[in-house]
């Protein structure tokens, strides 16, 4: 049955970006070098050989970015501070230049009056910090707390929100374990040890950022990959629970709730190569005031006594798919903004990603009209309205992304934006359809769901 979405007074609509995919000036103004860097760098990692050296540019030319979400009538950006911009060598000797350029960008949003929503760490990670064992090395816990610690010391006058990770199991496995992304190891017992660190590190974070900023609103973005069960064999049930925990749960349950979800067929023997020690998990635990939630896509999960870790495989599902593959099924924001209500108390919930990679371009008119996106966020957007009917605290939604930019391991064979950039001709910028779009909803424009979606 359709119904008509609506939105709660004061939701929040903004677009997000992250400062290694769409900044650039890799070297300017005193930025110390990234995992990033040096990854891209590295011949025969990124897709189409490129790197993040310029990207969008957006460090020289954030003003016409923040003049794109006006024109859009977006009211929030959600960008990360690059860590090696502020702490580039081991030194630890903050650089002033790289504060100056985050204070600048802050006052120019709030200027124009749209709000602000940093995210301290994008995986960007500096290279010294990697040099000296990564988030495989317990110091980086302190480190990571005292560049916390800076950031909201130097812009907490002016931000009230704060994101500390993103997306920690991706950082953590794809950097790992898979190997497809910076720093490119392939270890799956490195993997364990550095999710249990990123664990420490993550709540110690939380805390700096609250003692920094008593009054500020804290969370973390999470990429969550909700998990359908291939069929209805109990085989099939337990299986898509494990997966459940061990991508959605693992980086969330240590620091809600003080312990690790079972996510592997011999749980205790994952748990033994993590180096835990005394103290650890009730210092893993701490609060959000929101969580954040980042969806493209599900995970339809089967039982396979093949894979002696989890004991799972993934199935590729039937609907429609974007141009990297993934499957497009937009009820399933609605059944994951469900569970983590029910899950976690029923907290304060932003999407904070959410979108479509769609390479349609220019067309002969000079506009990009990329219906695929349109109808994605549409979709999208009305299940999270059904989940709001439901009575989820669903307090905001961020596009992915407000610009195409590297994509990671893709290079830039994959765009997500919202706004079209001419890399080949200088980063110019083309509101897409699905941009206006977008825009039009958050104004009030007519949009309905289906309710017995599943």
């Amino acid at each position: 049955m359709l119904k008509r979405a609506t939105f709660p007074a004061g939701f929040v609509w903004g677009a997000a970006t992250s400062s290694y995919q769409v900044e650039g000036a890799w070297r300017e103004d005193g930025k110390g070098e990234s995992i990033w860097d040096r990854f891209a760098h590295t011949p025969g990692r990124i897709a189409d050989g490129s790197t993040g050296d310029v990207a969008c540019d957006q460090y020289h030319r954030y003003p016409e970015d923040i003049a794109l979400l006006g024109e859009l009538g977006l009211a929030a950006y959600r960008f990360s501070i690059a860590w090696p911009r502020i702490v580039p060598d081991a030194s630890g000797t903050v650089n002033r230049a790289g504060l100056d350029h985050y204070e600048r960008l802050v006052d120019a949003l709030l200027t124009a009056g749209i709000t602000p929503y940093p995210t301290l760490y994008h995986w960007d990670l500096p290279q010294w910090i990697q040099d000296a064992g990564g988030w495989a090395d317990r110091a980086v816990i302190g480190r990571f707390a005292d560049y916390a610690d800076t950031m909201v010391r130097a812009l907490g006058d002016r931000i009230t929100t704060w994101t500390v990770f993103n997306e920690p199991e991706v950082f953590v496995t794809h950097g790992h374990e898979s190997g497809v992304h910076a720093p490119g190891f392939r270890d799956h017992d490195l993997t364990l040890r550095v999710s249990h660190v990123a664990n420490l590190a993550h709540a110690e974070g939380v805390r700096a950022v609250r003692a920094a900023a008593p009054g500020a609103t804290i969370g973390s973005a999470f990429n969550m990959d909700i998990a359908y069960p291939a069929s209805d064999d109990p085989r099939d049930l337990a299986a898509a629970e494990r997966h459940h925990a061990r991508v959605n749960a693992w980086f969330l349950d240590p620091l809600v709730h003080g312990r690790y979800p079972v996510a592997y067929l011999d749980q205790d023997a994952a748990l033994a190569r993590m180096d835990i020690r005394p103290g650890d998990l009730e210092s893993l635990a701490t609060a959000f005031d929101f969580i954040a939630l980042n969806m493209y896509s599900r995970a339809i999960i089967a039982d396979d006594p093949a894979d002696t870790r989890s004991g799972l495989r993934r199935i590729q599902g039937p609907g429609r798919t974007n141009s990297f593959g993934w499957e497009i099924w937009p009820a399933a924001l609605h059944r994951l903004v469900r569970r983590v209500d029910h899950d976690y108390g029923h907290p304060a919930i932003y999407i904070t990603e959410n979108g479509c990679a769609d390479a349609t371009g220019p067309g002969p008119d000079g506009r990009v009209h990329d219906a695929s996106r349109v109808r994605y966020f549409e979709d999208h957007l009305g299940q999270l309205a059904r989940a709001i009917d439901d009575g989820c605290d669903v307090r905001g939604y961020f596009a992915w992304s407000l610009l195409d930019n590297f994509e990671w391991a893709a290079g830039y064979e994959q765009r997500f934006g919202i706004t079209w950039v001419d890399f080949e001709a200088g980063g110019r910028r083309i509101v897409k359809d699905s941009g206006r779009r977008l825009g039009d909803i958050a104004a009030g424009g007519p949009l309905d769901y289906d309710d017995a979606l599943d």
